[in-house]
């Protein structure tokens, strides 16, 4: 039986979700699912860890995924990366853990729930103003190299529209630095 990967976000929210541990689906994925589609298979999540569910999240996800253990535990302590990879069908699904900075914070706390055809459980995504902070502060982060990433912004601010906290979507990329970016991001969408 094939798989894609909204199976892979429903098996890894289920895991995520026994355990306790709060999480947001980001990356290109949630830029599809809140903005405008475009192929892709990557599969970023970004997750919330207390201090004592991280070897507990290495064991469950163990059972179902191989996990490179040593830089699991690695990414864990630094508050980086790790993946989590479904040999069987060949998916891969980055984990992210969240620090305590502001995008981290937000991206847990003004995440939204989404339900998606196929799978039973609502899943939750990264808001639409904190995925376009998260783009933007990557995109000025690697040079602005990724039209991609400048493409999921603009969809975003295209297909969300109104319907964003533009108050707060401002604010806090004053607060990070990226009010520029913002409304060169903005008035690209909308010239008037």
């Amino acid at each position: 039986m094939t798989r894609g990967p909204l199976e892979l976000i429903g098996q890894v929210a289920t895991i995520l979700a026994e355990l306790g541990i709060a999480y947001a689906l980001g990356g290109s994925m949630a830029s599809s699912l809140i903005g405008e589609p475009r192929s892709t298979v990557d599969v970023d999540i970004a997750i919330r860890l207390q201090h004592d569910s991280g070897p507990a999240l290495l064991e469950r996800a163990s059972a179902d995924f191989y996990v490179p253990m040593e830089s699991a535990r690695a990414a864990i302590e630094a508050h980086s990366s790790f993946n989590l990879i479904d040999t069987e069908h060949g998916l891969k699904v980055d984990l992210f853990v969240l620090g305590e900075g502001l995008l981290d914070r937000n991206q847990i706390e003004r995440r939204i729930g989404v339900t998606i055809p196929g799978l039973a459980d609502r899943i939750w995504v990264t808001s639409p103003e904190d995925q376009v902070l998260r783009k933007l502060d990557w995109l000025r982060s690697t040079g602005y190299e990724s039209d991609r990433q400048w493409r999921d912004v603009l969809g975003i601010i295209r297909i969300q529209g109104d319907a964003m906290d533009s108050g707060y979507l401002e604010a806090t990329a004053r607060a990070l630095n990226l009010g520029a970016l913002l409304h060169h991001a903005t008035k690209a969408v909308n010239p008037d």
